[in-house]
């Protein structure tokens, strides 16, 4: 290589020193910034010329050093890992927080507890024990029966705005990972451009790609992986989202009724059969992964619809597992109404006792018991119930021949679970209006017109008679007050599971975030260590430079005069 050649040596190295120098400065420069992955120089020899042959080798000399790559210093399975469990710990925040809800709507923590005007309407019942004709003990029983259907609708319809709420959260989730599967997307095309000429690396592009990708990973279980183009793929629940030419958009049906939000894959749906992005029948593990994601923790949490003693009523353990048992919301809505409908039936059972009959025509019918009825102080039957459906009386008046003698009976109107109207459901249930405009009217006279001051015993026992279970997953019976207290119990316990499971996964991640960032963050002192060596090795380029210049410049001016 002659004189001049070793210039170019020289050069090499200051202009490698330089990039070196700049790419320090620009991690130092974003030491602070949330989500920046720290770069890293590799350098490499450049072209060697050959000028000879030797026993042991070639003979040739270097033409300098260069920038072989400048690449982001990243972990894979870190990320993996991080990713995983970023979604499991959104999961169960999610969980928790739907059940807060649930807790605060309740009130037991707050001072205005279900459980007091339970207590209350107790205690109304022992007074009207001591005189059922007393309009004041008459009133105090309708008055706290009105107070519980009051506040049980609350509780009830916070619950069902809470689910709208939820829904709401949902729709905006699903059109957030259509936005980030959007930019991921652009950023794959924008990064392959750049990278392809295998001489940049698009570092700043693949920071924000990878922001994005920690983002997604909060809302639904992804699998990602990087081809040798540099292009992310990306696949959600098992399904491709991001290919590496496009990204397939998650859309959502609507229930018509509900307009609650079911998020569907529409690349494989047809018109007629849709493909839900979620596998709800796999129940929620942390062994199988089905616990990852905020969008199917608020997807579980909301339920299909609002729901009522009949999702528990007649339901097998496995099937409740695997439908009521799976939400917050919808179970509490379920045991909830399914303790307020009990209540309702046995109480409005004793005040307006019924029977069965067969007339002569074969047909069976549910009359009021006229025989061991009570009635209040008109004297005229049927009794009056206390809690009576919005649109549907308790009773229609039929004439009917029994054993060739036709009269008047009063037909009791069947609940029918498929319509709302006929249930005694604390969506249907109002107090009766009659009783309201006159309390004297509330059953406590037999049929011969005398006060029965021992037909209010049975209204106070079957408070403590014990024959309720909570769901299909509990065998010991239970009376109202203690249902109430099992069912409070119940969340409670499930409340503090999800929330050691948070707090417990929030530990991991912070503890893998950690380990990731002692490999992607940025160090001050180790840069400024990098900017030291860098440096030094420019100012030796330049002195291997002036050398060199002052050697030529002899040859120039002295040996060449």
């Amino acid at each position: 290589m002659s004189i001049f050649g070793s210039l170019y040596v020289g050069t090499s190295g200051l202009k490698t020193s330089q990039n070196a120098l700049n790419i320090t400065s620009h991690n130092i420069a974003n030491v602070n910034t949330e989500g920046y992955t720290r770069q890293q120089v590799y350098q490499s020899d450049l072209t060697y010329i050959k000028f000879g042959e030797a026993g042991n080798g070639q003979m040739q000399k270097g033409l300098g050093v260069q920038v072989a790559e400048a690449v982001q210093v990243r972990d894979y399975f870190l990320d993996k890992n991080y990713r995983e469990e970023y979604g499991r710990k959104n999961f169960y925040d999610s969980t928790l927080d739907a059940m807060s809800e649930v807790e605060t709507l309740f009130g037991e923590l707050e001072g205005t507890s279900f459980s007091d005007a339970l207590k209350e309407f107790r205690t109304a019942f022992d007074e009207l024990d001591k005189d059922p004709s007393t309009s004041e003990y008459q009133s105090l029983v309708i008055l706290k029966g009105s107070q519980i259907v009051d506040r049980a609708k609350s509780i009830y319809d916070g619950l069902v705005s809470y689910q709208t709420h939820i829904n709401k959260r949902i729709t905006e989730q699903v059109d957030r990972i259509n936005e980030i599967g959007k930019k991921i997307t652009e950023l794959n095309r924008e990064i392959m451009k750049v990278e392809a000429g295998g001489v940049e690396k698009a570092n700043d592009l693949r920071d924000t790609r990878n922001i994005l990708l920690d983002e997604l990973s909060g809302y639904v279980s992804i699998d990602f992986k990087e081809n040798v183009d540099g292009v992310i793929t990306v696949s959600i629940e098992g399904v491709e989202f991001i290919t590496e030419a496009r990204y397939n958009k998650m859309d959502m049906i609507k229930d018509p009724i509900t307009d609650f939000a079911t998020p569907i894959w529409p690349h494989l749906s047809d018109g007629t059969y849709y493909e839900e992005v979620f596998d709800l029948s796999k129940g929620v593990s942390t062994k199988a992964n089905t616990d990852i994601g905020s969008l199917k923790a608020l997807i579980l949490a909301r339920g299909e619809e609002p729901a009522d003693y009949s999702y528990i009523e007649g339901m097998d353990a496995a099937t409740y597992d695997k439908t009521t048992g799976l939400s917050a919301i919808v179970n509490s809505e379920a045991e909830f109404d399914q303790l307020i409908h009990n209540l309702v039936v046995a109480i409005n059972d004793i005040l307006c006792p019924n029977k069965t009959i067969t007339d002569d025509l074969g047909n069976t019918y549910t009359v009021w018991d006229a025989e061991n009825g009570h009635v209040g102080s008109d004297g005229q039957g049927p009794g009056k119930e206390l809690f009576s459906r919005k649109t549907v009386p308790r009773y229609n008046a039929v004439e009917l021949t029994v054993n060739g003698e036709t009269s008047t009976y009063y037909v009791y109107n069947e609940e029918d679970t498929e319509q709302e109207s006929t249930m005694y459901s604390i969506k249907s249930i109002v107090i009766n209006e009659e009783l309201l405009a006159d309390e004297s009217l509330f059953p406590h006279r037999t049929k011969s017109g005398e006060i029965d001051y021992g037909f209010t015993e049975s209204l106070c026992d079957v408070w403590d008679k014990a024959f309720l279970t909570l769901n299909p997953d509990s065998i010991a019976p239970l009376n109202f007050t203690d249902y109430y207290s099992r069912m409070i119990e119940s969340f409670s316990t499930d409340m503090k599971t999800v929330n050691t499971m948070a707090n417990t996964l929030q530990n991991e991640v912070d503890t893998i975030e950690n380990k990731r960032q002692q490999i992607v963050g940025v160090s001050s002192d180790e840069e400024l260590t990098n900017m030291i060596k860098f440096q030094n090795a420019y100012n030796a380029s330049s002195r291997y430079i002036n050398a060199v210049n002052d050697m030529i410049e002899v040859l120039l001016t002295q040996v060449g005069a």
